[in-house]
């Protein structure tokens, strides 16, 4: 089956190979619906999926690439104007799922259903690497969504890496509640499965006590999901059993990391990848796991860190540079889009991946955020957020934290936090100059003593120059902080 290789048969099958939000299938009978909806899809230009969490949306993705057509997830709550343009822009013409909308956008609803099976005469498309598998649509932060292409080869080049850095193999059960319309859900979570032979649980919703129910040994999560696994302590302790603890898509908090490892006995492995690039990036289950680090290249990736001079920075452990990836795992560029996949790209064929980061002497990465928003440059100094906040969550009385960099007539940029409160507190801001308080487990905590905390675990210039209390962070589907949106409201 090229990426799909568990459903040749060669791992054996149960009854519960695939289990999503409950239903349960073999991989026979995941064949035989997706062999059903490629029948079907043959010869299209576009395959869209109404990417709920369900075992027909499973069907319906793997249908997609057993077809040899490219395969659009849509994210399942996008509204009408973000549903129309990703269905135009990928030139799709098919929609499959459950529960299709009314308005499918001109195109021709394709249901699915799992007990359906295909003729007799059907046969999957003959394997290409090259062929695109999947369009996955950007977050669209800095305009409307772009279309990634992600070929079979990626997408298997990918999954083997995890393998080898997790010792993924079919005696694995994998676990998660992830979206299936971004990576981590549907290619790591999914498709990943399917290429080890590992048995999925899909948990529908990412629930503490539906974690802690399905008794896997590989764990998927966000850090809002660990965050709320480890707030429930008997839940955590049930994961206890597992040996590898995945976390990605933003940065997990250092205290969050360190009751895990605390209540299951072992510390969470994070990851950094993107939608262009896939996982490049990961701590190996036989590595060292550190709090705040994403760990070393994968097989076949390499990294550099570059200044915005466009001149080398070392791996001191201590410089920041734009983090630039090269290797097999790469998409092929942006959906009619040449101008963005040229500006993607260095002069030498490096990804711009448009986050700062700093590696250190021995290969680990640690990501301090995205250039636009996370690189700060205050007073002639280049401030990594990312570190800001790992001091601040260190406080016991902050329960989260975000920072930010806001226009400064003297310092150019001043670096300004937005601080969620350990046990309650009430919204507003606080000034250097004040001596306002901040209700936390660690009793009344002045303003002055969240900079002091800062500036006493890193440099003085890296210490905040406002605080701004909130009762939660503005997040997106993946757990990232929203942080142009916590600009617009500081400016």
């Amino acid at each position: 089956m090229g990426l799909l290789t568990a459903l040749d048969g060669g791992y054996g099958d149960r009854a519960d190979a695939l289990v999503v939000d409950g239903t349960a299938l073999s991989r026979e009978q995941l064949l035989g619906a997706a062999g059903a909806v490629a029948e079907r899809a043959a010869g299209a230009p576009g395959l869209a999926v109404l990417a709920r969490p369900t075992a027909e949306t499973v069907a319906a993705v793997v249908g997609g690439l057993l077809a040899g057509v490219p395969v659009v997830p849509v994210p399942p709550d996008s509204g009408p104007l973000e549903r129309a343009h990703i269905l135009r822009d990928s030139g799709a013409t098919l929609l499959a799922g459950t529960g299709l909308p009314e308005d499918a956008d001109g195109l021709t609803p394709l249901p699915v259903s799992l007990a359906d099976r295909p003729g007799g005469g059907w046969r999957p498309a003959a394997e290409d690497g090259d062929r695109t598998a999947l369009v996955l649509y950007t977050s669209g932060t800095t305009g409307a969504p772009k279309g990634a292409l992600l070929p079979h080869r990626a997408l298997a080049a990918g999954l083997d890496a995890l393998a080898d850095a997790w010792r993924w193999d079919a005696d694995d059960t994998l676990v998660h509640g992830l979206p299936l319309f971004h990576v981590h859900g549907l290619v790591l979570g999914v498709l990943g499965a399917l290429r080890t032979g590992s048995r999925l649980v899909h948990t529908g919703r990412p629930t503490p006590a539906g974690y802690a129910a399905a008794r896997g040994s590989l764990y998927f999560g966000v850090p809002t999901v660990w965050s709320r696994i480890a707030a429930e302590t008997a839940a955590a302790r049930e994961l206890a059993a597992a040996r590898l603890l995945v976390s990605g898509s933003a940065p997990l908090p250092v205290p969050v990391f360190e009751r895990l490892r605390d209540l299951t006995g072992q510390a969470p492995a994070e990851r950094y990848g993107m939608t262009e690039t896939l996982i490049t990036v990961a701590t190996r289950a036989d590595g060292e796991r550190r709090p705040g680090a994403v760990g070393v290249p994968v097989a076949g990736v390499r990294t550099r860190l570059v200044g915005e001079d466009g001149q080398p920075v070392p791996s001191d452990g201590e410089s920041v540079g734009e983090l630039q990836v090269q290797g097999p795992t790469l998409f092929d560029g942006y959906l009619g889009r040449p101008g963005a996949t040229a500006a993607a790209r260095t002069a030498d064929g490096w990804f711009r991946t448009g986050d700062v980061a700093v590696i250190g002497p021995d290969g680990f990465h640690r990501i301090v955020g995205r250039a636009s928003v996370d690189l700060i440059k205050s007073g002639g100094y280049r401030i990594g957020a990312g570190e800001v906040e790992a001091a601040l969550r260190d406080h016991p009385g902050v329960a989260d934290a975000a920072v930010v960099g806001v226009p400064d007539p003297d310092l150019g940029q001043a670096v300004v936090a937005y601080v969620v409160v350990a046990d309650g507190g009430s919204g507003g801001s606080v000034g250097s100059g004040g001596s306002g308080g901040v209700g936390g487990s660690g009793g009344s905590v002045g303003e002055r003593e969240l900079i002091d905390f800062v500036a006493r675990r890193l440099s003085v210039h890296k210490r905040p120059r406002r605080v701004v209390l909130v009762d939660d962070l503005p997040r997106n589907a993946m757990g990232k902080v929203l942080k142009k949106q916590l600009l617009d409201e500081g400016r």
